[in-house]
């Protein structure tokens, strides 16, 4: 695939070339890469030979995004498809490490993008990284990754990868590893188109990593956090004291769901007076006082956390509704509508399709009667959260930051079944939204 840009200023070395121009070096396994762009679209590209069949043509922002006179590099943390608990945990630690140590020094000046690379087949095993784009093709910004990646001694050590055209204009990938303080190249591939997959990449990876299926699945990622993280103990703690087994009581159960300032709080407590009900709150306020330690941690711990607040919030929904109604702020929906939201990359079309596993209820926790959605529109939204002067959580800030994203929790959190959520327009005053509330839960009441 040849792309019209001038030739680097440094061509590929004589060493590195063939006859015909072609790396010598060995060639990287098959390989794909997805690259989400400023604008949330993805292009895809693949490592290996051009078959013109693969695309209907060459995605033309790939010479823009890879090619001279800038530079690329390409930074991946390694994961293979059947990985345990703990070499996924160690995967994603790592990532966010060189995400805060690529936010500084030489780094600063380069775009950096959110890259994934992945084996074709849809497969599991999906390595998160980044693509840095150095605007100066400065020697300091290769050096300083270099050193970046001699600095991981322990595994997963990260894959550094030099995108640079030959004298043809056709854009190749340099592997490099550091051993002994030496740069090496462990291999050299070409770069080519790749069509875009059925599912987005990460879908197969979402079981294992953030919507954890039950809860052991839940539990094994805190367990390989014990060592670094003390209060991990203490949630297991609290989890383990939980029956694996409740059975919900004879009184109703009813979780409320919505993004921030769409009047959850308020809706929540007047429910409650309403219905003279227990209000619980998802997660529950034995392990609320860690939340702010866990919400700095990678996705896969965050959302353990998270997952097993839930299976603690479903032993006292148990015990409180033998004596009373019960409604829930927040629940399971919410650690999974953000957990998918953040993992998928891209826009909305690029989330897992209606009716994919990733969005039925987990089969060990217990299930409300009645799951509430509250909306309102972007515009209300905002108006809210002006002046609340509430600390927000790194995906709260996304919310307001990010309107695809934003766009991504509404659309995960409608798509869930097995309950699925009714949606309730919280946009009228406080007494009608309520009214709108009570009259749904009777109405569910009077069906069972």
């Amino acid at each position: 695939m040849a792309f019209a840009r001038p030739l680097l200023r440094r061509p590929l070395s004589g060493q590195l070339l063939g006859r015909r121009g072609v790396c010598a070096g060995a060639m990287a396994p098959p390989r794909r890469f997805v690259l989400e762009l400023p604008d949330c679209t993805l292009a895809h590209f693949a490592l290996g030979a051009y078959d013109p069949g693969d695309v209907d043509a060459p995605d033309p922002r790939l010479a823009a995004l890879l090619g001279p006179p800038e530079r690329s590099y390409s930074l991946c943390v390694p994961v293979t498809p059947d990985a345990g608990c703990g070499a996924r945990v160690r995967a994603a630690r790592l990532h966010q490490r060189l995400l805060h140590q690529l936010r500084r020094g030489p780094f600063q000046r380069c775009q950096l993008l959110r890259l994934l690379c992945y084996c074709p087949g849809g497969q599991a095993g999906a390595q998160q990284g980044f693509l840095l784009r150095d605007p100066l093709d400065g020697p300091d910004t290769r050096q300083a990754l270099l050193e970046l990646l001699g600095s991981c001694q322990e595994a997963p050590r990260p894959h550094l990868g030099e995108f640079e055209a030959d004298p043809r204009g056709q854009l190749w990938q340099r592997l490099w590893e550091v051993q002994d303080g030496r740069r090496l190249q462990v291999a050299c591939a070409q770069v080519v188109p790749a069509p875009e997959p059925p599912l987005h990449p990460v879908v197969p990876d979402l079981p294992s990593s953030v919507v954890f299926p039950d809860r052991e699945a839940a539990r094994a990622v805190l367990e390989e956090c014990t060592s670094f993280i003390p209060e991990a103990r203490a949630v297991l703690d609290l989890v383990d004291q939980c029956p694996k087994q409740v059975q919900k009581g004879k009184f109703q159960v009813v979780a409320i769901e919505g993004l921030d300032a769409t009047g959850k709080t308020t809706v929540t407590q007047s429910v409650a007076d309403s219905l003279k009900a227990a209000l619980l709150k998802s997660p529950p306020s034995c392990i609320g006082q860690w939340r702010k330690i866990f919400d700095d941690e990678p996705t896969i711990i965050r959302r353990a956390f998270y997952s097993l607040g839930n299976y603690i919030v479903a032993s006292e929904i148990a015990k409180e509704s033998a004596k009373s109604p019960v409604i829930v702020d927040r629940y399971w929906h919410s650690t999974a509508t953000y957990a998918i939201a953040t993992e998928v990359s891209g826009g909305l079309q690029h989330l897992p399709p209606a009716h994919h596993p990733v969005y039925q209820w987990p089969e060990d926790l217990l299930k409300p009667d009645l799951i509430l959605l509250l909306t309102v529109s972007p515009e209300e939204r905002l108006q809210r959260l002006q002046g609340r002067g509430m600390e927000k959580t790194r995906e709260e800030a996304e919310l307001e930051a990010n309107s695809v994203f934003r766009q991504k929790v509404e659309m995960s959190y409608q798509r869930m079944e097995n309950p699925g959520c009714h949606v309730v327009d919280a946009s009228p005053c406080r007494e009608k939204v309520l009214q709108t509330v009570l009259s749904l839960i009777q109405n569910r009441f009077n069906e069972l």
